[in-house]
């Protein structure tokens, strides 16, 4: 059966062009357009499309509206387009926050002067996010939720059993999370943890990360599929959110405690043996850039056991490889649960090797790290 989808953009040059590389696809159908948000909103409920493409600049309500009204009245996958600039990203991560599955860049240029590229990708992402898990594509983390910033003072010291999200951020009708090691994470005093993601990765990130507590005692390092262009304001929005410290990592910069490091867009991140990360360029042989698998096999190098790995949800199998190096060498590896995934790819591909030491659901691998590393 074909996927439904729903175009909502105001230009009509957009509409027309992405309803024809949709609708080239034998195994996808374009449904109905709208060019604001308002009828998005009518449009979704009227049609019930499996994936709705939306802008965000567009009249009478803009796209980030649209998509919490969506979530709420008849959650559906959404594909956001975005511009790839600081604000673009502001826009984007908002827009996931939202309930937003994805994102794509929207470059009229690249339409016209790259025109099977662009087909492959953006059909690619449709019949993808089709096949989300649409119960946790549509909660976030709202703001009221987040911990509060990072702190010297006392009270910000609290012990490594940072409370969990509300139940809000988590649908009540999702199933227990499965956890091969017996439930109780194995604690130990890891000299890295690294944390590996794709799709769904930004709201993950969140909310991971929100439950550490700011004298989490091992450094982080973050590696998130996102362009350039974003993962400045991606460090910036997470650092803003918690209680640990987060920023975009620069080569050079010391591995700490209590520090997340996240690779930067378009370049590969390695940590070495003497406690700091290079940052290299991208390799355009590398689908990926930043790669959860370079990440992770320089850590089994220069770290052996003392590293705690994570992947999280993804389309894919970045971060295999790395973690059976990490396996090999004596470390953790932990996975995130299906059932709490967006795209279980990644996590699935760690699972089905038999290198996952541990399964958990999204709302637990924050507690689970607070009380494994010591």
């Amino acid at each position: 059966m074909a996927v439904k989808v729903l175009v909502v953009d105001d230009s009509g040059f957009f509409r027309r062009r992405v309803s024809e590389i949709l609708s080239a696809d034998p195994d996808i159908q374009v449904v109905g357009t709208a060019t604001n948000g308002r009828e998005a909103i009518d449009q979704a409920l009227a049609l019930k499309p499996d994936v709705i493409t939306m802008d965000y600049e567009m009249p009478m309500m803009d796209g980030i509206t649209a998509v919490r009204n969506i979530m709420q009245r008849c959650p559906t996958p959404v594909l956001m387009f975005s511009s790839l600039t600081h604000e673009g990203a502001r826009v984007t991560l908002d827009a996931l926050d939202a309930g937003a599955v994805d994102y794509l860049p929207k470059n009229f240029e690249d339409i016209s002067r790259n025109p099977e590229k662009v087909k492959a990708m953006l059909c690619e992402k449709v019949h993808t996010i089709a096949r989300s898990n649409r119960r946790y594509s549509t909660f976030s983390v709202p703001p009221s939720a987040a911990a509060p910033a990072s702190s010297t003072s006392s009270a910000s010291a609290r012990p490594a059993t940072a409370a969990p999200a509300p139940a809000t951020s988590r649908p009540s009708a999702a199933p227990a999370p499965a956890a091969p090691s017996g439930g109780a994470p194995k604690r130990k005093s890891y000299k890295l943890v690294a944390i590996g993601t794709s799709t769904g990765g930004p709201v993950a990130l969140q909310r991971v990360l929100t439950q550490l507590p700011a004298n989490f005692p091992a450094p982080i390092v973050l590696i998130q599929h996102m362009p350039a262009a974003f993962t400045k304001a991606f460090a910036e929005r997470l650092d803003k959110l918690c209680r640990i410290t987060v920023k975009e990592a620069e080569d050079g910069d010391l591995l700490r405690p209590g520090v997340a490091l996240l690779a930067p867009g378009g370049k590969q991140m390695m940590v070495d043996p003497r406690g700091s990360v290079r940052i290299l360029p991208g390799d355009e042989r590398l689908n990926y850039k930043p790669c959860v698998d370079i990440t992770f096999g320089s850590a089994a190098k220069s770290f052996n056991d003392k590293v705690l790995a994570v992947v999280l949800t993804g389309m894919g199998a970045d971060g295999r490889e790395g973690a059976r190096l990490l396996k090999q060498g004596g470390s953790q590896v932990w996975a995130q649960d299906e059932a709490s995934c967006v795209i279980y790819g990644m996590p699935m591909a760690v699972v089905k090797a038999n290198l996952a030491d541990a399964v958990y659901g999204l709302d637990d691998i924050g507690r689970h790290l607070a009380e494994a590393c010591i």
